[in-house]
């Protein structure tokens, strides 16, 4: 099993605006992508949920009824498939994403591991968007890891710079969290860790041994050299609409299969195979 890679594919972003990229938003949407991403070799699905009145959906949603349907709609077209939810939220009230993990039980969900002055500018040096802090605090960490061992959920610890990673390591040693932590190194938001290849090393590193890992590369053509040698490495694979929307050769894509397609390719070229539902259930240690 060691020698398997797990890909997930990211479906879905927070608010990507579907009226100008092909990012499925209705339950249908949803479970029409996943499958096409689940044929080409991901045995994960990391889902955001989105506003569903007409003309809302390139806008968040924390509703538990449209969490569940658009979980349902997932399993019922891939009943084998891992549903990776996410958590992410700024500010002090956070029980929306709690109530959805109680709504869907997900298998999987992301747990934010750290702040981060989430950051971008402008090419004429403006802010791409006003200057926020995207908050993790240790006792919203808590709250989290209380809530997905209550519904049964693997957290996936999000890691957004070098000090989340071991931050992590923190969590454990204090007993916030018990057992090996899946690690996500997030990389290529602009004032986090860059996508670049040479800091897997480091990254690897500073997380507990043994413990599982994979990547999240964010942009275009730039952030293939680091999928591959996330594979080369031994860790697992993600990439989807939320994360790029463009393949090697800098060519645009309008579905999730394409990305997911490149990620099989890459395990394959250094010598892995990719996991079946069923092998990354295990691996993950996930119920059958």
């Amino acid at each position: 099993m060691s020698d398997k890679a797990i890909i997930t594919c990211s479906i879905t972003g927070v608010l990507t605006d579907p009226n100008q990229h092909h990012v499925p938003v209705t339950p249908e949407q949803l479970a029409q992508e996943a499958r096409r991403a689940y044929d080409a070799g991901a045995s994960v699905v990391h889902v955001h949920f989105r506003r569903q009145e007409e003309g809302k959906g390139h806008l968040p949603s924390w509703d538990p009824a449209v969490a569940r349907a658009c979980v349902d709609a997932m399993r019922a077209a891939c009943p084998e498939l891992i549903i990776n939810q996410t958590t992410g939220v700024v500010g002090p009230d956070y029980q929306g994403p709690l109530d959805c993990l109680r709504a869907t039980r997900p298998e999987m969900a992301a747990c934010n591991a750290g702040s981060l002055n989430y950051l971008k500018t402008r090419s004429n040096g403006s802010w791409a968007w006003p200057p926020m802090l995207f908050d993790n605090q240790p006792a919203k960490v808590q709250d989290f890891l209380d809530v997905m061992a209550e519904t049964g959920t693997l957290p996936e610890f999000e890691c957004f710079d070098v000090g989340i990673v071991r931050c992590v390591g923190m969590y454990v040693e204090t007993g916030m969290y018990r057992g090996l932590p899946e690690y996500n190194f997030v990389m290529g938001v602009e004032s986090g860790m860059p996508a670049d290849p040479d800091l897997l090393p480091i990254l690897l590193r500073l997380k507990i041994k043994d413990a599982p890992w994979q990547t999240t590369l964010i942009g275009r053509s730039e952030i293939w050299p680091t999928h591959l040698r996330t594979a080369e490495l031994g860790g697992h694979l993600r990439s989807g609409l939320e994360d790029t929307f463009y393949l090697p050769d800098g060519s645009k894509v309008t579905s999730n299969a394409p990305l997911i397609e490149q990620l099989a390719r890459y395990a394959r070229d250094v010598g892995r195979e990719v996991a079946t539902p069923r092998e990354a259930r295990q691996m993950l240690h996930l119920a059958a």
